[in-house]
Formats: C-alpha cells, structure tokens, sequence
C-alpha cells in the first residue's frame, strides 16, 4: 500500500469516525421563547386600561361583517377575529389536518431513497483463512422498499377519508369562527346594557339624594315625619348600593370582553351611551317570509357530521380491501465496491428487484373485526348527522318562536315603563298633598326602578336574539324582503 494510499484511507477512516459526533452536536428543534406580552404589565383596577391602536382590516373580512350594522361593534368583532387563541387554536389543527392529509396522499407514491454505506474492519488473524486481515466495502444505492400496488383501493380510501377528516376540521375552524363571533357580539350587547344599568343606577341615586335632601329640609321644618325621613334615606341608601354592584359588573363584562378579543379594547370600540334605548340593529330586523330548511345544511356542524360520515364510508372500503392479497415492491440500483475510486465503475455495479404478494389465510378473526368496527363506525357517524340535522333545525325554529313575540313584549314592556312613570308622578304628588303616606311612593319608585330595569333586559335580549339567529342559521346573513 503506498503512502497516498494509506492517506487516503487515513482521512476517510477519521470522516466516518466524526460523521457520528457532527450528527450528535446538531439539533434541529427551534429554540423555546417564553411567550410575552400575552396580558397587559399590570392589572387594571378601576381606571382603564391602556387601549391598544386600532387594527387594520383586511376588505374580505370587512365585507363578511357588513351584516353588523354598527362600526364599533364590527370593528371589535374583526379585532377579535385577528387575535382570539381559540381561532389560533381551530386554524393551528386545519393546518394540521391538511398535513396529516398530504402524508396519506404520499402513501400512494412510492418512496425513493439513497443511501451511501462505508464499512471498514479488521479480522483476527488466528481464526482467519485469508491473508487480508482488513477489509473495506463502500456501497451507493437508490431505491424504494415495500411499495405497496394499490390493486382494491385500499390506499386510495385511506386517501380519501384523510382528506374527509381535513374537510371536517376547516368545517369545525369556521364553526369556532362563527361562535367566537356571535359570542363577541353577544359581550359587547352585554357591555352595552351594563352601562344602561348603571347609568339607570346612578340617575336613580341623584334624583333620590334631591328628594332625601328636600324632605330633611322639610323635617327641619316640621312639615314631614321623621318616619318618612327614615324611609327616603333607605331608598338613597339602596340605590347608592344598586351604583356599586353595577359599576363591579360592568367591570367584569369589560374584562370577559377583552378575553374574547384578546387586547384590550380602545374607548371607540365600546358601545355608546344610550345605545340600547337608539333605535339600531345588530342583525338585519325582517327575515324572509318563506326560509327553506335547506339552509341549514350550510352550518358548518352539519358540513362537518357529513364529511365524518363520509370518511367512515371510505374506511369501510378500506377495511373491506384488507381481505384481498398484497402486492409490494422493493427496488434498488447502485454500486458497491472496496475501493471508493472504484466505486462507480461498471463492475461494481449493483441491481435488486424483490417483488412480494401477501395473502391473509389466517388472522383469529382481526380482519372480519376490523370490517365491523369501521360499519359500526358509519352507523354511529350517520346516526350523529341525522341527529345534527335535526338539532340545527330545532335551534332555528325555536330562535324564531322567540322572534315573532319580540315585537309584543317590548312594546308591552314600554306600556309598562309609561304607566310606572305616571303612578310614580301621581304618589308623589298624593304625598305633597298630604293625601297619601310615603309609603305609596317608595312603592311607586321601586315600581318604576324594577321596570326599567326589566326594560333594559329585554331589549339586550331582543338584540342577542338576532346574533343568535345569525349563528344558528350558520353565518348567514340572509337579504330581507
């Protein structure tokens, strides 16, 4: 062997010895970064927190909100699109599912690989017949192994129902994407009646603190009894803690909104005062006379219950491929030599072809179990769109019962609120008289106070009604006539 030679042999001995190391020192996983700026740096007390800048929306997802007939709450409803972890989370497993997706699609390829082997040894010269006690080989293939022949669909409707599974989870992200909207906008409506209820509160606080202040006068006086004296303070006393269990609500439906949204909220974003009392529509106010029940397989639950039947169909298929025999193909060519100069020459060449057919005889019955899990599978998945169906149509004709009576129970509400007013109108001035005690007035006040009240209530219930008839129908928004 001469001294280039022994070089040679030298530096490719020490290549394969540190080969190993170089794979050992490297790591192809990204580096972990803690997360931040997922919560403000402070928790907010009573003062507001700083509002983050507006966002800028994108003209697709502005046009899909037109239905939203109030800038602000349209605006927090795409900030909350933009940034929302239970969006992330339903995009994050559709990008998931498509690539689940294209691994099945790739079982339907075969896999070509290379490969480049060097093996160096060294034989112990008292159990070895040949005069070479150090032996070497380097091999170069290129081939695939155990490629399946696809004769009875097997891959194909394993194929087939990956990409069914990809179709129901997009349907599950936009289904989240509908519900996440309709959940904002029913914390918003919230919000909004909130701030009713505690502007209610404190109008109620000042208007009694006057009377409290003109009836001590008129103690001082000795124009009315210490007893009525008492009972007005009670009633300033009760709305002044009315002002500070609706100032603590408004503040937890503010936070349970900034959740939805995931940033905080700037003051434009927040509904107006009087928003409730102004004649605006979340939803467009008068559906269509005839609503076929046909819209209702565009929920995307309903799209997701078929695609999952339609999966188990193809399993089904797939199981049933199972009973037939398996063709597969292993393949390769290369060279292999003892010398690597030598290694690509026409006689170290290399060639290998082994074809193999697999026939199930015998399997203690897992195949035939197999079969009967994925039907069992299909009956329970047509079973559940059946029942999915039927469900979305009882939410949409119950939103409905709702929406034909909004109209007589608001306006009843409002000939409630009338008739309190001109009760408390007529005590109070019973009372100035002296034909009444103060008693009938404090009754008349709470009258008054509770129909308010009740007011405010229904109308944010009459306008969720109209969100939740939007998700119930799937997203729609369907034209009025």
């Amino acid at each position: 062997m001469t001294k280039n030679s022994r070089a040679a042999n030298a530096c490719k001995i020490s290549v394969l010895l540190l080969f190993p190391s170089i794979l050992l020192g490297c790591n192809f996983a990204p580096s972990y970064q803690q997360p931040q700026d997922v919560v403000a740096a402070t928790v907010p007390d009573a003062t507001p927190a700083p509002a983050l800048a507006p966002a800028v929306l994108a003209a697709a997802q502005a046009d899909a909100l037109q239905w939203l007939a109030d800038d602000r709450l349209r605006h927090t409803v795409a900030l909350a699109l933009h940034n929302n972890r239970d969006l992330r989370i339903a995009a994050d497993n559709v990008a998931k599912a498509r690539a689940q997706y294209g691994i099945a699609r790739a079982d339907q390829l075969p896999s070509i690989t290379a490969q480049l082997q060097g093996q160096r040894s060294r034989s112990s010269a008292d159990v070895s017949n040949s005069t070479r006690l150090v032996n070497e080989q380097v091999s170069a293939s290129i081939g695939f192994a155990s490629y399946e022949v696809d004769l009875w669909g097997r891959i194909r409707n394993l194929n087939a129902a990956a990409w069914q599974q990809f179709l129901q989870v997009q349907e599950n992200r936009r289904g989240v994407e509908i519900a996440l909207i309709a959940e904002v906008a029913n914390a918003w409506l919230t919000l909004a009646a909130d701030q009713e209820r505690l502007a209610l509160a404190q109008q109620t606080l000042d208007t009694r603190e006057q009377s409290y202040a003109l009836m001590r006068r008129m103690f001082q006086l000795g124009a009315t009894s210490g007893l009525a004296l008492a009972q007005n303070l009670g009633t300033v006393e009760t709305a002044r803690g009315d002002v500070a269990l609706y100032t603590a609500q408004l503040a937890r439906s503010r936070n349970a909104l900034q959740l939805l949204v995931g940033a905080a909220l700037a003051a434009e974003a927040l509904p107006p005062a009087g928003w409730l009392q102004a004649p605006a529509q979340a939803v467009w106010p008068v559906l269509p006379q005839a609503l076929p029940s046909s819209v209702l397989l565009a929920r995307p639950d309903v799209q997701a219950a078929e695609h999952a039947l339609i999966a188990q169909h193809a399993h089904i298929g797939a199981a049933r491929a199972a009973f037939f025999p398996t063709i597969s193909l292993t393949a390769s060519t290369g060279s292999s030599s003892t010398a690597l100069d030598a290694l690509f020459t026409g006689a170290s060449r290399t060639w290998n072809f082994a074809p193999a057919v697999h026939l199930p005889i015998f399997s203690g019955g897992r195949l035939r179990a197999g079969l009967q899990v994925a039907q069992a599978n299909q009956r329970i998945a047509l079973a559940q769109y059946e029942k999915t169906v039927q469900t979305a149509f009882r939410e949409v004709a119950d939103v409905l019962a709702d929406r034909d009576q909004w109209g007589a129970r608001l306006g009843a509400q409002n000939g409630v609120v009338h008739t309190a007013q001109k009760v408390q109108a007529l005590s109070e001035a019973r009372f100035d008289a002296g034909a009444d005690d103060f008693l009938t007035v404090l009754d008349a006040r709470r009258s008054l106070y509770a129909a308010q009240q009740m007011q405010i209530s229904l109308q944010l219930a009459e306008q969720q009604n109209r969100i939740t008839l939007w998700k119930v129908l799937g997203g729609q928004a369907l034209p009025a006539e």
